[in-house]
């Protein structure tokens, strides 16, 4: 009897643990959560000021005492404590304490990189049971987003799926519920792209650029693969050689240059994962393609670039950025499915 009214009441939440981003689906509700992964912090000190949107805002413009951060690094955990702060406030915000504490704690899925290591593993696990979760199952990324966009990894035939987050660029292989293959390149997210834009602006224009402005050139006219007419932006910095502000005018072509290492190294994870793929499953491949998920993969062209070099059919998940989050939803909603697939941790 205790067992029902336990079960009654639980919560049930899936997390998409990103780099850049973190969402939270809960059981019978769907995405209820998406949140930068930023906490701000007094300097010299953990106490936390601002978490999500709001401490994101605060990034490159906070006073000396405090300090915005990101307290993971490529899809894993890079500062603990600051993590479990994270989690606690996304677990409180969607189902506060007074409404689990007394019965149960909620169980989470976590979605996290293919390539984790045991002590990465046990840091995530730990870091969801301090935050307040009950029981805690860990599932690799690109099975999350598989599930989440659809594909039928449950059959005995080839499915691929490419998820390009922040930190991360995941590529899989799967079939009969289980990964065949996978690559997990940490330098080829949209963290890197960033840095490389910020590089870019720097070497050629002299100008600094924070965070923000890079992502902003990203998204406003960042591209793998020429599409469409190019466009410019014009973009403000700090210039070095002054040492004041200043405004410049850049193109679409420009930043496709900047671009292009990183994007070469997501071509090469999905070359080196399809190389190695056994001649039954690369048929399978001709027929189905492969899904790009992932809120990075939204870069203009990258799909047709990733066709060309591959000669697959692409196609960009409709909802790239919550295919993880809604994977976890799935999971949670048929918890033996873990139980079924072999990328469960």
């Amino acid at each position: 009897m205790f067992g029902k009214v336990k079960s009654f009441f639980s919560t049930d939440i899936g997390i998409d643990l990103g780099t850049a981003n973190s969402l939270v689906y809960m059981k019978d509700r769907g995405i209820v959560l998406r949140e930068p992964s930023v906490v701000a912090i007094q300097a010299g000190s953990k106490r936390v000021l601002a978490v999500g949107a709001e401490a994101k805002k605060m990034i490159g413009v906070t006073p000396r005492n405090i300090v915005a951060i990101r307290p993971m690094k490529s899809g894993v955990i890079a500062d603990f404590d600051i993590t479990e702060a994270m989690l606690k406030y996304f677990i409180n915000k969607v189902c506060p304490r007074r409404f689990y504490s007394r019965y149960s704690k909620p169980r989470l899925v976590v979605a996290v990189p293919s390539g984790i290591t045991e002590v990465e593993k046990r840091a995530v696990e730990e870091a969801a049971h301090d935050a307040g979760a009950g029981e805690v199952f860990l599932i690799e990324e690109p099975m999350a987003a598989a599930i989440g966009v659809g594909l039928p990894v449950d059959e005995p035939a080839g499915s691929m799926i490419v998820d390009i987050g922040g930190g991360t660029c995941e590529v899989a292989i799967i079939s009969l519920a289980g990964i065949v293959h996978s690559n997990s390149d940490r330098a080829a997210g949209g963290d890197a792209m960033d840095d490389a834009i910020i590089s870019y602006i720097k070497n050629v224009y002299k100008l600094l650029i924070g965070e923000r402005t890079a992502e902003q050139i990203k998204v406003t006219i960042g591209s793998a693969f020429p599409v469409g007419e190019e466009s410019t932006m014009d973009i403000k910095g700090l210039d070095i050689m002054s040492g004041l502000p200043k405004t410049l005018t850049i193109t679409s072509e420009e930043i496709r240059g900047a671009l292009k290492d990183t994007v070469q190294l997501i071509v090469d994870a999905v070359k080196r994962t399809i190389e190695r793929c056994e001649p039954e499953l690369a048929g399978d491949l001709m027929d189905r393609g492969l899904v790009l998920s992932g809120g990075s993969s939204q870069l203009r062209g990258l799909d047709r670039l990733l066709s060309q070099q591959t000669g697959l059919p692409v196609v960009v998940a409709d909802d790239p950025m919550s295919a993880v989050a809604e994977g976890t939803g799935i999971v949670i909603n048929d918890i033996d499915m873990l139980a079924r697939s072999k990328s469960a941790l």
